[in-house]
């Protein structure tokens, strides 16, 4: 009776089960929903732009719209905001506010944008006021003025999450310089471009002094002047933050009066300065471009020799296109010397240096523990260059990149190269395109490939000169 109840009471369940039922909205409904959401999404984005736009008599530029139309999310960051070449005005800059409320993007691009002084100080306020950006490109912009460079160095010391800045092709002036300075101090920056900034001379010795603007270096919350009333509402944050910028700006313009009075007469000492700078300082930055800024070998050079070493963050280094010669090679392989851990990427293509510098390498290669990469590109260091680095390049067990690119090399020394990389270990990357490496170098190469097990990339031209190659040995060298 009992096992008759039981199979009763399981046949009555089973019922009951197969009875319930769970449904789902209809696919198609479901996909239409999230469709309509983010419409609706971009749809009020758009809407306060425009009426922004209406409200500063302005047009709404096409390419910000286009972008917006793309934007399915506001938790997350967007990818890019491109306004690269696109003339904007003060008005144009207040109008975008609407835009920075609602999203915020992993880069930002006002290159070329024809920034001029009220726009900029306004746009990048808001940019430190709403966290716009982690990494920012103001290069081109050359009319940004003081209080532009004003507030990017408020941008800097105060943002939590920007990491990156260009700021390229524009002059280097006094006052940009100064408060780049002031900014580098404190900053959380890790990349910083400053590429074709006509950095040589004063400017760079700018960078690396240390900060004479005491007033600014203390760190305010901006409502503490707010006293018992507390926060203000959300509506008014950014007029209270607006407020103690503005009054740290005269603050700073007063005292930076004076050290421009100041530093106007001063001359670029010719001996070894022994303070620590701001880009000295600095415990954040990890890669610094250079590029294209004719830094000669004498007091620029000293300013970079000091910059290695006594800052041990930065990692990468890139000096192409200036004119270091053997003298500047010198200053930055005795800096190099004196580190313990730092630089893993030397970049040193076109800068007149010639084979007799490769003497300051050769004493400091075999010590050097973190160098990994290095290129010597576009400087005329011929065969007797590689042969001067043969000894020490065989030692040295952290280089693994070598670029020798367009350095007058020939058939002896490719040879030299063939020697070294039947001996090292560790490097996985040569480079010897653009030089005079005929069917003689090739095959002892091709040779040292045999031997070498860590080697996975070689370039070479793609056309050979004058020989040709024997068509059984060609294919040995394509990695």
């Amino acid at each position: 009776m009992t096992g008759h109840s039981e199979e009763e009471a399981t046949s009555q369940s089973m019922k009951e089960g197969r009875e319930k039922r769970v449904s789902f909205p209809p696919d198609e409904q479901m996909v239409s929903d999230f469709v309509e959401r983010r419409a609706e999404l971009q749809e009020d984005i758009i809407l306060a732009y425009k009426q922004s736009c209406e409200k500063h008599h302005v047009k709404p530029n096409p390419k910000a719209l286009d972008q917006l139309k793309q934007i399915t999310c506001v938790t997350d960051r967007a990818r890019c905001f491109d306004l690269s070449g696109e003339k904007l005005d003060y008005c144009s800059c207040e109008s975008l506010e609407e835009i920075l409320k609602s999203v915020q993007f992993d880069f930002i691009s006002l290159q070329g944008a024809e920034l001029e002084e009220n726009g900029a100080s306004s746009l990048l306020d808001m940019f430190l006021y709403y966290e716009s950006a982690t990494h920012l490109d103001v290069s081109s912009n050359s009319g940004m003025g003081f209080s532009g460079w004003l507030s990017l160095s408020h941008l800097l010391r105060q943002s939590g999450c920007l990491w990156r800045l260009d700021a390229c092709n524009m002059p280097m002036v006094d006052y940009a310089a100064q408060a780049l300075s002031k900014a580098l101090l404190t900053s959380r920056l890790t990349v910083l471009h400053l590429e074709n900034t006509c950095l040589s001379g004063k400017p760079l010795f700018t960078l690396g002094m240390p900060s004479t603007h005491h007033s600014l270096e203390r760190h305010v919350d901006p409502f503490d002047i707010l006293g018992p009333l507390g926060r203000p509402p959300h509506s008014s944050q950014r007029d209270a933050q607006l407020l103690i910028i503005a009054i740290d700006r005269l603050s700073y313009m007063t005292s930076f009066v004076v050290a421009l009075c100041q530093s106007s007469s001063a001359h670029i000492p010719r001996t070894r300065t022994k303070h620590l700078g701001a880009l000295k300082r600095n415990v954040a930055l990890q890669e610094l471009y250079l590029c294209e800024n004719n830094l000669n070998g004498y007091q620029d050079s000293m300013q970079l020799g000091d910059l290695l070493k006594y800052n041990s963050t930065l990692k990468t280094l890139d000096l192409s296109n200036n004119t270091m010669c053997d003298s500047g090679l010198e200053e930055i392989c005795d800096a190099l010397s004196s580190q313990k851990t730092g630089l893993r990427t030397l970049i040193l293509s076109n800068n007149h240096i010639t084979h007799l510098g490769m003497s300051h390498l050769q004493n400091i290669l075999p010590r050097l523990k973190t160098l990994e990469t290095l290129n010597l590109g576009k400087n005329i260091l011929e065969n007797r260059g590689i042969h001067t680095l043969k000894e020490s390049l065989m030692i040295n067990r952290s280089l693994l990149q070598l670029g020798l690119a367009s350095t007058g090399i020939t058939c002896e020394g490719a040879v030299t190269l063939a020697e070294i990389l039947a001996e090292s270990p560790q490097i996985q990357r040569l480079d010897v395109r653009q030089n005079q490496v005929l069917a003689g170098g090739l095959m002892a190469l091709a040779l040292a490939l045999k031997i070498n097990r860590s080697l996975i990339r070689l370039d070479l031209d793609q056309h050979l000169k004058e020989e040709k190659v024997s068509c059984q040995l060609y294919p040995i060298l394509i990695i």
